[in-house]
């Protein structure tokens, strides 16, 4: 009886899980023409830019501004997408940011900038994959949203990006 139990609160935990992962993309824009908000991916151009203008952006200006205010007083597009946001190349990744050394554990990354790294990956990259409605990146699957999806890797884009 109680491999019995066992058993079904383990299907029970993968079945929630399962769920959880196939919610992604989640719906976080502007609602379409069947009356549902829409992924990101489903939005069209100017529907990203207002949604970046109007969700992405002030959450990046907090935590940078919260972080080093002196330094990130004014935020703009500029922070993540360089000279490209002023001519309409909002491409990602971008060589504007700078390049990742594309270990698995950004090891040379915290040796040199530990307190920006820490501060990405605890707060920045969670946030704009929740403000983005995209699953955060996985080691285990090499899938999601993560560091590699704003910054290129030693040689170019990684992980698919």
């Amino acid at each position: 009886m109680i491999y019995l139990r066992t058993f079904a609160a383990i299907i029970l935990v993968i079945l929630c899980v399962a769920g959880f992962l196939g919610c992604y993309p989640k719906p976080v824009g502007p609602m379409g023409p069947n009356g549902q908000a829409l992924t990101w991916e489903e939005m069209n151009k100017g529907q990203r830019k207002e949604h970046m203008r109007i969700v992405v952006l002030p959450q990046a200006a907090s935590l940078f501004g919260g972080w080093r205010p002196e330094r990130f007083a004014k935020v703009d597009c500029t922070l993540c997408h360089g000279l490209g946001a002023k001519t309409g190349d909002f491409k990602m990744p971008t060589g504007h940011l700078p390049r990742l050394s594309g270990e698995a554990f950004l090891g040379p990354e915290f040796a040199k900038h530990p307190d920006t790294t820490r501060l990405k990956l605890d707060h920045l990259v969670p946030m704009m994959s929740e403000a983005l409605g995209l699953k955060s990146f996985s080691l285990i699957t090499r899938r999601g949203f993560g560091c590699y999806s704003c910054h290129l890797g030693p040689t170019g884009p990684v992980f698919g990006n």
